[in-house]
């Protein structure tokens, strides 16, 4: 698809989204002077609430430089939903292909075109109680940047997620007083030390984690707090989980009180 008819559904879709969020929120940009001008890049950025692709796609369109996402190739096939990701020129992802590149060739030929790709390495709207970038995110934009050595720029976002929670029910959404969004791109990611390494599964673990230590250092500047020592892990937050609900049923079969040692159990009988 050509950059005029992606250009021409942006801007549609910039001209009916702007009244809704000028009313509904306030706007905070930061870091334009980031993004390139020229060529193609990639951006990575975190993800903490259902309306922050709206408010990102706002602000990259507003910097003059038109972002692609990546979407499941399903998405693409027919219908209403398949019309908007074809005219707003979003990028199918073929999963379902053996080769891990050939995956993502769509996205390497958009950036060898000049164009920008912007991806959520987290994969899913963020798990962390305080709403931080999470660990374990998905390696395919330390796989593109590495194939094409395009830019790499970090952006953080926050207060799309105060109006519209993670996984929040209608109940829980609160667009008044009103939000500020903002959305903040820092410079890009120095990625040279990884260029001529094998991109073996460590390589692009160690990749994804530099590009995520930057787009959560972006976020810390923007809530003006210390990010945590180590990213949340839903994968271990879920075994946790699971260990401590089979203690409880363990506990409850024995007539203890979940979580406490058998010995601490002994003493206090004795001093019952």
């Amino acid at each position: 698809m050509s950059r005029h008819k992606v250009g021409f559904w942006y801007r549609l879709a910039a001209v009916l989204l702007k009244p809704p969020l000028v009313v509904l929120f306030k706007r905070d940009w930061r870091g334009m002077e980031h993004i390139p001008a020229e060529r193609g890049f990639i951006t990575v950025v975190n993800h903490n609430s259902h309306l922050d692709p709206l408010s990102y796609a706002h602000y990259q369109f507003n910097t003059g430089r038109v972002p692609r996402f990546l979407a499941k190739n399903a998405l693409f096939k027919g219908g209403i939903v398949g019309t908007v990701m074809r005219g707003t020129g979003q990028i199918p992802v073929y999963r379902e292909s053996a080769d891990a590149v050939g995956a993502f060739r769509a996205a390497v030929e958009a950036i060898e075109k000049g164009e920008c790709v912007a991806f959520y390495p987290e994969g899913t709207i963020t798990r962390d109680p305080a709403m931080w970038p999470m660990a374990g995110g998905k390696s395919g934009a330390a796989r593109v940047a590495l194939l094409t050595r395009a830019p790499v720029i970090p952006v953080a976002q926050w207060g799309a997620n105060l109006a519209v929670p993670p996984y929040a029910k209608f109940k829980q959404l609160s667009f008044f007083p009103r939000k500020t969004l903002t959305v903040q791109a820092g410079p890009p990611i120095d990625l040279s030390a990884y260029y001529d390494r094998e991109p073996t599964a460590e390589v692009l673990r160690e990749v994804t984690d530099v590009m995520m230590d930057a787009v959560t250092a972006q976020l810390a500047g923007i809530r003006g707090e210390e990010a945590p020592a180590e990213r949340y892990d839903p994968r271990k937050a879920a075994r946790k989980r699971a260990e401590s609900k089979r203690a409880e049923k363990r506990a409850a079969r024995e007539g203890k009180p979940a979580g406490l040692h058998p010995g601490d159990q002994h003493k206090e009988e004795k001093n019952a």
